[in-house]
């Protein structure tokens, strides 16, 4: 079965930098796009400059090393010592080596020439993360559409339409999945398939783990009554009983600390749900005489998103 690619790339600003003369070897890169097998699973086109790209190493030597684009069919292309890392590279081994997968930048492109010159030193972390969790994605959702395809007992062209359908609707087969687990129905009922694809759909979405985050912060309360311990207690599972559902942990740190943990399906719900929550612990705690305050912690994500 073949299921068809819709990569979004990725692209950074060119940085400025002196041509390296490429190296004269025995066996030329120099292979024409035009000669490469297409295979629907991949882009038909050549990269373009600045893209960001996953390749894998296949030849190392004195000068670089060259590498296959894994998402474009096999072609080849060239990563130059002076590309590897900044400063001098003396050992080209230690920085790359045979079979390995990297996340490299496209600097130039001779299409005429079917040439490809990369750059793995012009890659940020951040960049790498972003592009690597792209490519997780993408296989999420191939192996989603496999699974509809499998399950729907569908044809390469019908789930080619159903693909068309989810991407003129969601900016990727994966956002639209996570929609459905989120609204069900709601959002399937937007979809022009039988209901049969749909009842196979709505199963398999709501085996997905959907993307969360977490936010959290210590919530420093205190009562000098005689029962000022019993008094705070009653006020956070108040909150608990309150905020059914939700989801909401409040564990005890140690006094006067307790941390307080919500976890959403994103950001601006989380938040949403934070505020009343701090304003009421706050109020209470106040209204019976106690002190009060709340103090942020880093924010995460807790899910693939």
């Amino acid at each position: 079965m073949a299921l068809r690619a819709r990569f979004t790339t990725t692209e950074t600003p060119p940085v400025a930098s002196k041509a390296e003369p490429r190296p004269m070897e025995a066996e030329s890169v120099s292979q024409s796009f035009s000669h490469c097998k297409s295979v629907t699973a991949y882009p038909t086109r050549p990269p373009h400059k600045p893209e960001i790209v996953i390749a894998t190493i296949t030849k190392v030597s004195d000068h670089g090393a060259y590498v296959t684009l894994d998402e474009y069919n096999g072609i080849q292309g060239f990563l130059h010592v002076s590309e590897i890392a900044p400063g001098w590279v003396r050992k080209v081994s230690r920085y790359v080596k045979e079979n390995e997968k990297k996340v490299l930048l496209v600097k130039k492109v001779q299409a005429n020439r079917g040439e490809i010159d990369l750059s793995l030193k012009q890659i940020s972390k951040d960049q790498r993360k972003k592009k690597l969790l792209d490519v997780k994605r993408f296989e999420k959702e191939q192996g989603i559409l496999k699974n509809i395809q499998e399950k729907a007992k569908l044809s390469t062209k019908q789930i080619e339409a159903i693909e068309d359908q989810l991407l003129s609707k969601y900016d990727s087969v994966y956002d639209a999945i996570v929609d459905i687990a989120t609204k069900n129905k709601e959002s399937l009922e937007k979809l022009e398939i039988s209901e049969e694809i749909k009842t196979v759909i709505e199963d398999i979405s709501s085996k997905i783990k959907l993307p969360t985050v977490e936010i959290r912060g210590i919530l420093e309360l205190s009562n000098n009554k005689s029962d000022g311990v019993e008094v705070i207690r009653k006020i956070l599972l108040d909150i608990i009983k309150e905020n059914r559902d939700s989801k909401i942990e409040i564990s005890y740190i140690g006094a006067p600390k307790y941390r307080l943990s919500i976890i959403a399906q994103d950001f601006k719900t989380a938040e949403k749900i934070l505020k009343p929550i701090i304003e009421k612990i706050e109020k209470d705690t106040k209204k019976q005489g106690g002190e009060f305050k709340f103090t942020r912690e880093e924010s995460k994500k807790t899910g693939e998103g």
